[in-house]
């Protein structure tokens, strides 16, 4: 659905973002992370058209972006940082205008409206002055426009931004239920968005992509070890003994006792070696039962700060 190739653009001696390639299939929600100056911004306005790229090409449905924008716009819904909004007009006024100037060909207006003030929250509001509306439904607004003509594709830059955390529950529900039928690139700095909305992940980093994966994907990767968390029943110190003399263990710190005569344990395994089945083997045999055992990959903000790092 979108097809991003050798995509280039300077600012004068100052790099945009150099020889980005990717591509995005139908149906698929995409985090777009980056630092700020990384070329997000840059990368977005190219895909809707507002700037020409200075080399490589931009494709929507397998239409050029350049050659033909008209066209390729009509697959394309945009949500920018800001919403483009009119405080003066009502939602009603407003949507009715964006789909005249969007020049949408359907059958009846009125049915096609209604329905997107459904998906987006707004039919409780639909008569109402937007100045006179919250961030959160105003940013509804902004996602309601987007949706006006029903497009493939969904481009929502910071779509939460200065929302309350329900407001954001709300909007991240709106994108969940958007990206049912529709391929979305989602620009943010609210990590824990992208682990709940985004499938997939693209990583930025002064104009060049770093990284494009599954957000699980990234984390093993990031961590290069596998660590576990343990919560065994028995006397610390033999428990902590045991664990520091299996094959593989890299250390095994006490994080204290968390229950009546049980302690966790933070256990670090060297690099690519799964350590679970010895681990187990080992306390079953030494009659210390294991309570909990589970995993603790690196977070996604650990993952951002370390691949924009090294992008430098």
């Amino acid at each position: 659905m979108i097809e991003v190739s050798n995509l280039s653009k300077s600012y004068g001696k100052s790099r945009g973002i150099e020889d980005l390639t990717f591509s995005i299939p139908e149906g698929q929600i995409v985090g777009f992370l980056g630092p700020n100056g990384a070329g997000k911004t840059t990368t977005m306005n190219i895909i809707t058209g507002y700037l020409s790229a200075g080399g490589g090409t931009a494709k929507i449905a397998g239409i050029d972006v350049l050659e033909n924008p008209l066209e390729a716009k009509r697959h394309i819904g945009y949500l920018p940082e800001q919403p483009p909004l009119y405080p003066q007009m009502t939602v009603e006024e407003y949507l009715d205008f964006v789909y005249e100037l969007k020049g949408v060909k359907s059958p009846d207006q009125q049915k096609h409206i209604d329905k997107l003030c459904k998906t987006a929250g707004l039919t409780d509001v639909y008569k109402r002055v937007i100045a006179h509306l919250s961030k959160g439904y105003r940013q509804r607004v902004g996602l309601a426009q987007a949706l006006i003509g029903d497009p493939d594709v969904l481009i929502l830059d910071e779509p939460t931004v200065g929302l309350d955390p329900r407001q954001i529950v709300e909007i991240r529900n709106v994108i969940k239920e958007m990206g049912k039928s529709r391929t979305i690139i989602l620009s943010t700095h609210i990590l824990p968005e992208v682990s709940a909305v985004c499938e997939r992940v693209l990583v930025i980093a002064n104009g060049r992509i770093v990284a494009d994966d599954k957000p699980e994907n990234l984390s093993a990767a990031v961590a290069g070890e596998r660590n576990l968390l343990v919560r065994v029943a028995g006397a610390k110190d033999n428990i902590q003994q045991l664990l520091r003399s299996l094959d593989g263990v890299k250390s095994a710190q006490c994080l204290g006792e968390m229950e009546t005569g049980s302690f966790d344990f933070l256990v670090e395994s060297k690099p690519n070696i799964d350590i679970r089945k010895p681990l187990f083997s080992a306390l079953a045999k030494a009659g210390t039962p294991i309570l909990m055992l589970r995993p603790q990959d690196a977070s996604l903000e650990d993952i951002f700060l370390k691949l924009t790092e090294e992008g430098k």
